[in-house]
């Protein structure tokens, strides 16, 4: 793979969900400060992914967010937002079609990450993958909780884009964590869920951002980059804070800025301890929108 050109965040449905839910054990009293609630107690939360494109024209999506093949019951249920597949929309205003997308890295298969996988379709027509020849990359334990969810979590995952991925000749399974390819690698995290695949995206500017780590839920926004902080989704909150301390203070150590999935305000941050230890949000942005020196418009 060439060296990184560009990297920009574009967004997929938004949802809303319960508060309290996302933010665990927190009390409301807190997190209403941080993420105003509506009258039903639900925060509104981005669905955001990323594109990188590399010298030579290839293309790379990290996750694909919820899309919009759902059933009106679940997407109600969860708050989903209407008007067709964002995704597509926003890479179409880029100028990027699905068949242009070469490769899909996903975190995990809950369906806020993965169901975007889905292309629309009319009424009664066979659902299909929205980007036709795009590898799809998970990690080994993500792909098998998929496969046999847990009766706790079965409600996050799509059946009907198992049996898709099931199929497809373009399935990647990643077996371990470490480099996907060239420029990405990928650390573990089992806090959330199994196998949760989180990328670093390496850029070619050591001194300005040497590189952008895809936080998916590990840390969804920028409340949750205080590591007690996590949500009632997790699985194992206690892991979840360790490999979240470790993870951050990797970042901090390379010097790394944070693509945040649901952060309804920010996409991207860097990190910064205060005297007393804490790491906070430093320099946030609205929108991610990285490109090499070499190749910025004058």
């Amino acid at each position: 793979m060439s060296r990184l050109k560009r990297l920009r965040s574009v967004e997929s449905n938004r949802q809303r969900l319960d508060g309290g839910a996302m933010f665990g054990h927190v009390p409301r009293a807190l997190w209403s400060e941080w993420h105003p609630p509506d009258t039903r107690g639900t925060i509104a939360l981005a669905c955001r992914c990323a594109l990188a494109e590399y010298e030579g024209g290839r293309r790379v999506l990290f996750e694909t967010g919820p899309g919009a093949c759902f059933p009106e019951v679940l997407r109600q249920r969860y708050a989903i937002e209407a008007g067709g597949h964002r995704l597509l929309r926003e890479l179409a205003g880029l100028g990027v079609s699905p068949a242009d997308i070469d490769d899909i890295v996903l975190s995990h298969l809950h369906f806020d990450h993965a169901g975007g996988l889905l292309a629309p379709v009319d009424q009664g027509a066979p659902l299909a993958l929205a980007f036709p020849r795009a590898r799809i990359w998970i990690s080994r334990p993500a792909w098998e909780r998929a496969q046999v969810p847990h009766r706790r979590d079965r409600a996050s995952f799509l059946p009907a884009l198992q049996e898709l991925l099931e199929r497809t000749p373009l399935l990647r399974v990643v077996e371990a964590p470490g480099p996907l390819f060239e420029g990405v690698t990928a650390v573990w995290s089992e806090g959330h869920t199994p196998g949760l695949m989180l990328a670093r995206i390496e850029t070619s500017s050591a001194d300005e951002a040497p590189a952008f780590r895809f936080a998916s839920d590990l840390i969804p926004g920028v409340a949750w980059i205080h590591a007690p902080v996590t949500m009632g989704y997790d699985r194992f909150p206690e892991r979840l804070v360790e490999e979240k301390q470790c993870f951050v203070a990797d970042a901090l150590a390379c010097g790394d800025q944070l693509i945040l999935t649901h952060d309804p305000e920010v996409a991207v941050t860097g990190l910064l301890r205060g005297d007393s230890g804490q790491v906070r949000a430093h320099h946030t942005q609205g929108r991610l929108d990285w490109q090499a020196k070499d190749h910025r418009s004058n």
